[in-house]
């Protein structure tokens, strides 16, 4: 029987010490494996891929030292070296190790992030085509008129010698010309056929739209933040800056002249934004400075294009890379600037293992190659506005809207004065039905948000009472009205047909409550027919290209109000909205999570900011039963500074971050009673003698998720070193356990 992997050796070499690797493999939760380096094989360097044995298998895995064993350890042997230059940078795969260490994870999940689509298998993930190119023979009979040949065959031949680079035998097939003429053009010498590589590129489109127009110049306030900026990013050392700017402040010029002048100084650039639905404006903008040298990253590529791109980035071929978190991974050499776009947002958190945020993740990676990282947003979070104002962060500020226009004037619509009124079920107040009426009069565009999915909320029965809940999940079931009306899970998507009579009781007094985005958009198309009215949700942009067709037909001005959830609330640029309508502001201050009012704030903020970025005034309304909370108030007055101070002070009370560090814990079971054992028993384990609180452990707020019972203990103190320590130390000493715990590390939800 083959010897075990050795887990990661010190390092320390004895007179007789054999040469060995440490080696990340795709095991979740699992530390680096330490194997032998066969005789005669030179030691691959740090991100080689190598292929393993684990177990009863051969795994690509990737190396992340060098190092030895002493002689008598029993380790296995690498199978195969699969690379012979590193594959990922050494300096990412420096980034990934950290990345494992912060966030108490399995260094072969960090890793994983970092690799393009195909790269465990050894085989090249290249796709060929069939590339036609004239011979010089073929050159000179065509420069004589193709003498010889028929008139298909001279007509092949000089489409040919037109095109130094040869022509695909696809386009040489629209064209009309058909394989039996390059095959009689072949067997005559004159043309020859290679398999050459077809890259995937996906951002055809956005560089021909990027081929439109000037770029703007920049006003006074721009070219004041863009200097400050400069002058930090020219010192080839880390810097940290929060830009800090309203809505409609110019921020994206911003980053594209400070991008180009880091270029132009000889280094590379990232630009990192929360969604995918961001990219293709950040793309066409980067596009029309860059041209080419552009690459995109994010989940939304098809596997090929996210392979191609991720290899033009690591041969050097591009300048600034675009994309959503994992792009912080990009193999990008001689990196000088980081862009972190809507820094706030809660896409940049990872919700599996590695549980990383991205913003913060671009901080490390910029201090370790000593790049400017900039954080823009008009809501910043409270961490990074806080290490702004401790100085820890320089703070760059952009106060006014391009060309001075007005930020969108705020109006609250009380609900609780409409339900009285109206009845509970109203969705569109008055006022807000009378100000969508309003801008269709004008030919001008709407945006109503509500952050919350599906037709109702939640089924009931009338007669007993019973409401329709996930069998694997502590939730109710959200009834979809397209397709069958299926009532849905959110967390696991467990779905099934409404039914007419109650599972229960049998009585046909099936009751539906509450409402989502589809409720919406149908009532806002009942009360105004004559518009043209979309929805953006999750639901509602499944298939591929269906989001941006539909942002496409939105700023072409071929819809008039445009009903979604927070995904319409960032970064986009419609000129032509002049209202924005929030239905339920306060949805998110009812949930158990310190960061509720936060979240509310930057929402209803970065929504207001949609209107009004034209030459027209804008306007929002806010729909709300609890105007007087602070979150909701100062959002509508859009003072950051205001809120910020109100909301330290609450953190700073309670010892929440970014006061104080967080890391949460949950443990799952089959029962309740056996997570909760194995809670206490890991709570135990912790020793809590460094300073910090052990919280818990509790059911936790989601009790019951995909099947599986839920309990959550906090650790909550001033150092996160000793809380990851002392959590590490207890899971090594519980491996039966380690597998049924989550880890997360500064969380950006509680639930």
């Amino acid at each position: 029987m083959p010897s075990a992997p050795s887990r990661q050796g010190d390092g320390r070499a004895g007179p007789q010490a054999v040469r060995a690797v440490a080696v990340a493999v795709p095991v979740p939760y699992l530390d680096a494996l330490t194997y032998l380096v066969p005789e005669g094989v030179p030691t691959p360097r740090p991100g080689v891929r190598v292929r393993v044995p684990l177990g009863r298998r051969s795994v690509v895995g990737m190396v992340l030292a060098q190092t030895s064993v002493a002689p008598g350890i029993e380790a296995k042997p690498v199978e195969a070296v699969i690379d012979a230059e590193p594959f990922v940078p050494p300096a990412v795969v420096e980034l990934c190790q950290w990345v494992a260490d912060y966030y108490v994870a399995g260094v072969g999940d960090a890793v994983g992030v970092a690799m393009p689509p195909g790269s465990r298998r050894q085989e090249s993930a290249f796709r060929t085509m069939r590339v036609v190119h004239a011979t010089a023979f073929g050159l000179d009979t065509a420069r004589l008129g193709g003498e010889g040949l028929t008139a298909k065959q001279r007509g092949a031949l000089e489409e040919l010698a037109g095109a130094s680079a040869g022509l695909p035998s696809r386009v040489l097939k629209d064209r009309g010309i058909t394989p039996a003429v390059v095959s009689k053009l072949v067997s005559a010498g004159l043309a020859v056929v290679r398999a050459e590589r077809d890259e995937r590129d996906p951002l055809l489109a956005d560089a021909a739209a990027a081929a439109e127009g000037e770029p703007p110049g920049l006003t006074p306030d721009q070219q004041s933040a863009f200097d400050t900026l400069h002058v930090l990013a020219a010192t080839g050392a880390f810097r940290a800056a929060v830009l800090y700017g309203v809505t409609g402040s110019g921020k994206t010029e911003v980053y594209v002249r400070l991008a180009e002048a880091v270029c132009a100084a000889g280094r590379r650039v990232l630009v990192l934004v929360p969604e995918i639905a961001l990219t293709p404006s950040a793309v066409t903008r980067f596009c029309r400075t860059f041209g080419g040298r552009v690459a995109v990253q994010h989940s939304g590529l098809s596997d090929g294009e996210r392979h191609d791109q991720w290899h033009r980035i690591r041969r050097g071929e591009v300048d600034v890379v675009i994309g959503t978190r994992s792009a912080v991974f990009a193999p990008l050499d001689r990196l000088g600037l980081i862009i972190v776009d809507e820094e706030h947002d809660s896409s940049y958190k990872q919700e599996e293992s590695p549980r990383y945020h991205g913003r913060d993740v671009a901080v490390m990676r910029a201090s370790r190659e000593g790049a400017l990282v900039v954080l823009g947003s008009a809501t910043p979070s409270l961490e990074s506005f806080r290490n702004a104002d401790t100085g820890r962060y320089a703070r760059v500020s952009l106060d006014r809207r391009i060309l001075d226009r007005p930020l969108a004037s705020v109006r609250i619509v009380d609900m609780r004065d409409v339900f009285a009124a109206e009845g509970p079920d109203t969705v569109i107040s008055p006022a807000l039905a009378e100000a969508i009426g309003d801008r269709l009069s004008k030919g001008e565009q709407s945006l109503v948000l509500l952050n919350r999915r599906g037709w109702a909320t939640s089924v009931f029965c009338r007669q007993c009472g019973t409401p329709m809940q996930c069998p694997h999940c502590s939730v109710s079931l959200t009834v979809h009205k397209g397709g069958r009306h299926k009532a849905r899970c959110h967390y696991c998507d467990y779905a099934v047909i409404v039914p007419k009579q109650c599972p229960t009781c049998a009585s046909p007094y099936m009751e539906q409550a509450g409402f989502g985005t589809e409720r919406v958009e149908e009532e806002v198309a009942r009360l105004f027919p004559e518009a043209r009215v979309a929805r953006i949700d999750r639901d509602a942009i499944r298939k591929r290209g269906a989001l941006s067709s539909l942002l496409g037909r939105f700023a072409a001005g071929e819809i008039d109000v445009l009903v979604g959830t927070q995904m319409i609330a960032k970064g986009h640029d419609f000129p032509r909205v002049t209202l924005v309508g929030v239905i339920s502001a306060d949805v998110g201050l009812g949930l158990p999570d310190f960061r509720a009012a936060e979240r509310t704030f930057q929402l209803l903020t970065q929504v207001a900011g949609r209107a009004g970025r034209g030459a027209r005034v804008g306007e929002a309304l806010i729909q709300t039963i609890n105007p007087t909370h602070y979150s909701v108030e100062l959002a509508c007055r859009q003072d950051y500074p205001a809120f910020y101070e109100k909301e330290v002070a609450f953190r700073r009370a309670m010892q929440y971050p970014p006061l104080f560090a967080l890391v949460n814990v949950i443990v799952r079971g089959p029962t309740e009673a056996e997570a909760m054992t194995a809670a206490h028993l890991l709570a135990k384990g912790l020793h809590p003698t460094e300073g910090f609180l052990v919280l818990g452990p509790a059911p936790a707020p989601l009790g019951r998720l995909r099947g599986e019972h839920r309990v959550q203990l906090f650790l909550k103190g001033p150092k996160r070193t000793d809380m990851r320590n002392a959590l590490r130390r207890a899971l090594d000493g519980l491996p039966e356990l380690r597998r049924r715990v989550t880890v997360d590390v500064d969380p950006m939800t509680v639930l």
